[in-house]
């Protein structure tokens, strides 16, 4: 079962905003927590090669991953040592995208958020990132 305190956080977060950019971190951790409960999450991780997404907050100078594919779930602080694809926007941007009040299409379109590598493994893991919005969302 997912943590009622880490959803209560995250339900706070949306409302109030990010008190720091680690908080996304939070988002991840309830990725992690819904990749070992939820058969949808379970089944779409099984069917996808592994990839690891290097995220950028590029205004304050953070950094975070996360590996996933071919079953796995994992996230952490700082630099990934070879991502396939990295994401960098701005702490307000990341806070908008996964809050759901920005679009990673437009932001990328309008320039906002830089894409560097396959361009491929950021479009599966938009999916997946989807997936963790609408079970929060439930």
């Amino acid at each position: 079962m997912v943590d009622e305190n880490l959803l209560n956080d995250l339900k706070k977060m949306r409302e109030e905003g990010p008190s720091g950019p680690s908080d996304v971190l939070k988002l991840f951790e309830l990725a992690k927590q819904l990749s070992q409960e939820s058969e949808d999450m379970k089944e779409e991780l099984e069917d996808m090669d592994e990839m690891t997404v290097q995220f950028i907050m590029n205004d304050v100078d953070y950094k975070w991953w996360v590996k996933l594919g071919e079953g796995k779930f994992e996230y952490g602080e700082g630099e990934a040592s070879e991502p396939s694809v990295t994401l960098s926007t701005t702490q307000e941007n990341w806070a908008n995208m996964f809050g759901g009040e920005a679009d990673a299409t437009s932001l990328y379109m309008s320039g906002d958020l830089l894409i560097e590598g396959n361009l491929q493994d950021a479009i599966a893991f938009g999916e997946i990132l989807s997936m963790i919005q609408d079970e929060f969302e439930e």
